[in-house]
């Protein structure tokens, strides 16, 4: 950990700053972690050892709860299975993801001590837990995991007070961090890093975290001066300033004062209407009236998709989106959700030219408000290129990918799956790029003929923004 110091931040405690010298794309450190669970809803489907995501797992034959790849993730994971087994036999049900999360860092704190590595900067001990600042509604499922902890804990294995078993579900409530499956598009479980609780937020960040290979990495956006301070985004920065302080006071804790939350950058443009045309302007109500009636059909909409009813969310995406296109702003945060979703159904549903339309005004309203560097934009762009190809539009396609491939490179690095994988999108879209401009009949014929001959998958089924990859830190529902 040579690369980072802890330090006192002005305002904000503890936090690490670099002691050298960072470019756009440079790993600052990688991390394992402590311990990590699947989340609680995809435990059959989901390895819980590497955190893949499959449909044919072995179950492990004891405890029934443990999924695995094979035999070769099996037994990879047994050591912080075994004692877990035994517990879950005995307790007779499987106990949430907090309480399993809890339990793994303990049998773990019992075998190894406080100090687990020597990259390690901080001990458990020394982390914050803020029960004393927890409201009373999630005081109250804090003392029940409590109580099922302590009929979940095997007997046999050391027993801990009240105090340090609280001490651990406040850490996890507040430091927990999302894993995501083996290509880095859904989150699946959660997981503490303790190197990284250190690292403190800011809106508009200079690094970013993600997981590569089982270890979280600590990458920069752009270059960062020997001596400044290293911060990452807890909160989306599509959310209203309001909102974001507001999920940062509920789940961390603390009143967010970077400069983008006390002068309110870019809200204007989250709930503006659209520029002037011919000297024609909406006015503020018809803005407001325009955001009221989206907000309401955002939630109509996320009942429909909840209830898989995929030709009634388009129904009602496209109707709002009549409606509100000609008076709001294409940042609007309301009728870039609208389109983000109406573009990922559209996918599912193999309406591949809809779904190039929307995905296009998505990417194109999401880069007037993230930074150049961001995740988020990275991933929106690839879907964008994707859909383009798919609808026959090389040419958009081949730019949306190589895009998508910039960003991705500095936030997940060469070595990730999913650079992986947009490298070899990129490769192809060239190569039918330059087959594209020298004859586009022929282009299309051996196009049309291709997809025949090996039909296109169906996309996986379209979820909510908040299932995916925004949201990096886990958020207790």
């Amino acid at each position: 950990m040579e690369n980072v110091a802890i330090f006192d931040s002005p305002g904000k405690g503890r936090g690490l700053k670099a002691t050298k010298e960072f470019w756009a794309g440079d790993v600052i450190f990688a991390e394992p972690s402590v311990a990590a669970v699947v989340f609680d809803s995809l435990l059959e489907r989901v390895c819980h050892s590497c955190f893949r995501q499959q449909d044919k797992l072995q179950r492990c034959g004891q405890c029934k709860v443990a999924h695995y790849c094979d035999r070769t993730c099996q037994r990879a994971g047994w050591a912080e299975h075994k004692q877990e087994c035994g517990a879950i036999k005995a307790y007779g049900k499987t106990p949430n993801e907090n309480i399993r999360l809890a339990a793994r860092i303990l049998w773990r704190l019992d075998k190894e001590g406080s100090i687990m590595s020597d990259m390690q900067l901080i001990t458990l001990d020394e982390l914050e837990d803020h029960i004393p600042d927890m409201q009373e509604d999630d005081l109250k499922d804090l003392k029940v995991d409590i109580h099922n902890f302590l009929d979940y804990w095997p007997r046999t294995s050391k027993q801990h007070n009240i105090d340090d078993i609280s001490h651990i579900f406040g850490v996890i409530n507040c430091n927990g961090f999302t894993v995501s499956d083996q290509r880095g598009l859904q989150a699946v479980g959660v997981g503490l890093f303790l190197n990284l609780c250190l690292v403190n937020h800011n809106c508009w960040p200079n690094c970013t975290v993600i997981l590569n290979h089982g270890k979280i990495e600590l990458r920069s956006l752009g270059k960062i001066e020997e001596g400044e301070e290293l911060t990452v985004s807890y909160v989306d920065f599509l959310n209203l300033s309001e909102e974001r302080q507001r999920q940062l006071k509920t789940q961390y804790f603390f009143d967010c004062t970077c400069e983008h939350c006390k002068n309110h950058i870019k809200d204007d443009l989250k709930l503006g209407g659209v520029a002037e045309v011919d000297g024609v302007k909406p006015t503020e109500e018809q803005v407001k009236e325009a955001t009221e009636y989206c907000f309401q059909m955002l939630e109509k909409m996320e009942s429909a998709r909840l209830k898989g009813d995929y030709h009634e969310v388009v129904k009602i995406c496209k109707e709002c989106i009549e409606k509100t296109e000609p008076v709001l702003a294409d940042t609007h945060i309301y009728q870039l959700r609208m389109w983000s979703t109406l573009s990922e159904v559209q996918a599912y549903l193999q309406f591949f030219t809809d779904a190039a339309d929307y995905s296009r005004k998505m990417v194109e309203g999401y880069m007037k408000l993230y930074p150049p560097n961001n995740a988020a934009l990275g991933m929106a762009s690839m879907r964008a290129g994707v859909s383009h190809w798919q609808a026959g539009e090389i040419e958009v396609g081949h730019a949306m990918v190589c895009r998508a491939y910039a960003i991705l490179m500095v936030t997940h690095g060469p070595t990730h799956p999913i650079t992986k994988d947009l490298e070899a999108m990129r490769v192809q879209t060239e190569m039918e790029l330059r087959m594209f401009k020298q004859n586009e009949y022929v282009y299309h014929s051996m196009r049309e003929a291709a997809l025949k001959n090996k039909p296109m998958a169906m996309m996986h089924e379209p979820r909510s923004v908040d299932e995916g990859i925004k949201n990096l830190f886990h958020r207790k529902k």
